[in-house]
């Protein structure tokens, strides 16, 4: 029956309770507590660790989707000690002290013209009710590749795979995300993606199928290796690794259920060319749909529709335009042909039987924005009965709350995002 829900964007509050017993014998070790500003709150970790010589320091925040970010520019006196972080726009600067015998580290972040003061508890290395992690190989299409199983501490029994996505990024995009389930009972797995991270092979010249035939092959490992079986596991792609879950469901029809998130309703060069005409409308203004036109003879380039010399006409064509230095023009003797980008979910939406969410950010700007609505018509035209749609208002691409703005300096998931993927799961009904 079909079904939307539009939700829209609420604070939430988190809390961090410190029960544990800290070793006080040095000032290493981890210190949690909650970062507030406002109505911005984030439950925030310092991992402390000290060799003979000097120190290390460690950031993680789950809702950030930051694990072990390692501070630069580490200053150490007496009780205080100062880092800094570095992201592609801001530097953050975090200054420390030791109190109540080394039980505390009360600071302050300064970004931009902001500060804002914090106090963490240390605790325990090893958190009670903390998932364990297991890193395992497995083999693939004649290659190894390498992951992670996070085993909750109170097991449901059901199983959560989250398949990978675009890019060369490995298992640490989906490394918060996995924690987060597991926290919630479910035995989750990531891994490596051929060619990324410690795993073998080129993801940039595999095809989606072949990137799929990954995905099954690293389920089928993981039921074995869990004995869960593959009915009562789910999978959970996001963006590319979201345009995958209807052929992957197609494939392993055992499979409970899918969750997309982000998902194109298009092909990867449409979604790719979406998002270049989204950042690049306010530089070009009254030029964006000419150079548009432009742009999109080069992504049919490196998808292999049209040659390189029809590529270089078009440059010549171009170059008089007073826009064209503010397009993108790839060397063409470095061009790959990528064929991923003419791949589509579509058909395989068309033929899913399978239980299926798909969730959409109501202010994504990397796939085209009707996206939900042209899977929607996929769905129904195949009589699935068993979806709903989700439009998370105030959800980025990557579902972090762009709305916040008492502390924009820090992204941070949707403070309904993963709730509202456990409540779905949970109301679906158990596998006989």
């Amino acid at each position: 029956m079909r079904k939307f829900l539009y939700l829209i964007m609420t604070a939430v509050t988190i809390s961090c309770t410190n029960n544990s017993k800290p070793d006080l014998s040095d000032r290493s070790g981890r210190y949690i507590g909650l970062f507030k500003k406002g109505s911005f709150e984030d439950s925030i970790v310092f991992e402390m660790e000290r060799d003979s010589s000097s120190w290390k320091v460690f950031f993680s925040s789950l809702e950030q989707n930051a694990n072990r970010i390692p501070f630069r520019e580490l200053e150490a006196k007496d009780d205080s000690i100062n880092f800094k972080l570095q992201s592609d726009f801001h530097t953050y600067s975090f200054k420390n002290l030791w109190t109540n015998n080394n039980s505390e580290l009360r600071g302050s972040l300064t970004v931009d013209t902001m500060k804002v003061p914090y106090t963490l508890y240390k605790t325990l290395s090893v958190i009670k009710g903390a998932p364990v992690s297991e890193d395992i190989s497995f083999e693939t299409n004649d290659l190894m590749l390498n992951g992670t199983i996070y085993y909750p501490a109170k097991d449901n029994k059901k199983g959560l795979v989250i398949v990978t996505s675009s890019g060369n990024s490995d298992r640490s995009a989906s490394r918060a995300e996995a924690q987060l389930f597991a926290k919630r009972g479910y035995t989750t797995f990531i891994y490596d993606k051929r060619g990324t991270g410690i795993s073998e092979g080129n993801w940039s010249q595999a095809s989606i199928e072949e990137l799929a035939s990954d995905d099954i092959n690293a389920i089928k490992w993981y039921s074995e290796k869990t004995t869960i079986p593959i009915k009562n596991i789910g999978i959970k792609g996001s963006s590319q690794g979201a345009s995958k879950i209807p052929y992957i469901l197609n494939e392993l029809k055992d499979l409970k259920y899918g969750i997309a998130v982000s998902c194109p309703g298009s092909t990867l060069l449409e979604s790719d060319l979406n998002y270049w005409k989204n950042r690049n409308k306010e530089t070009l203004g009254e030029n964006i749909e000419e150079a548009y036109k432009f742009e999109r003879k080069v992504f049919e380039t490196i998808a292999g529709e049209i040659s390189k010399e029809t590529l270089q006409k078009e440059i010549n064509a171009a170059k008089s335009q007073e826009w064209f230095d503010k397009v993108w023009v790839p060397n063409l003797n470095e061009i790959e042909i990528d064929k991923k980008l003419k791949y589509t979910p579509l058909p395989y939406f068309e033929i899913i039987k399978q239980p299926v969410l798909i969730v959409q950010g109501g202010l994504d700007e990397i796939i085209p924005p009707n996206s939900y609505e042209i899977i929607t018509e996929a769905l129904e035209k195949g009589q699935n009965k068993a979806y709903e749609i989700i439009l998370l208002e105030g959800a980025s691409h990557s579902m972090y709350d762009v709305g916040q703005i008492d502390f924009p300096y820090w992204s941070k998931l949707h403070p309904r995002y993963i709730g509202l993927l456990e409540n779905w799961i949970n109301n679906l009904p158990e596998a006989n």
